[in-house]
């Protein structure tokens, strides 16, 4: 991944840095920040429920099945990295261009 980009392509796979912001006001892509997609979510981060929630909020805003949304790192941290499978739809902050130059 490029220091200035915070996502990148594996073949069909979107790699993807999120910045979590648990017990937030309302659950929203809230643009870029320190390199990593910016995600505000309602779910406090006791026991796991935020990564489970970021989870299927991810799903749901690149409009794939849970089980393609995998948290690769980042459990315990708010910097997280998550693979997404074949993603549908795309958030501005993504380049729906950049999905042309993804790696073969």
């Amino acid at each position: 991944m490029r220091s200035d980009n915070f996502y990148h392509w594996e073949k069909e796979n979107l790699i993807v840095q999120v910045h979590a912001q648990p017990r937030a006001k309302r659950d929203e892509i809230a643009g870029v920040y320190d390199h990593a997609l910016k995600v505000r979510i309602k779910a406090p981060p006791v026991d796991g429920k935020a990564n489970d929630y970021l989870c299927r909020f991810l799903a749901d805003q690149f409009e794939v099945p849970i089980r393609q949304v995998i948290l690769k790192s980042g459990e315990h941290d708010r910097k997280k990295r998550f693979q997404i499978h074949a993603p549908q739809k795309l958030p501005k902050e993504i380049s729906a261009d950049d999905k042309q130059n993804r790696t073969r």
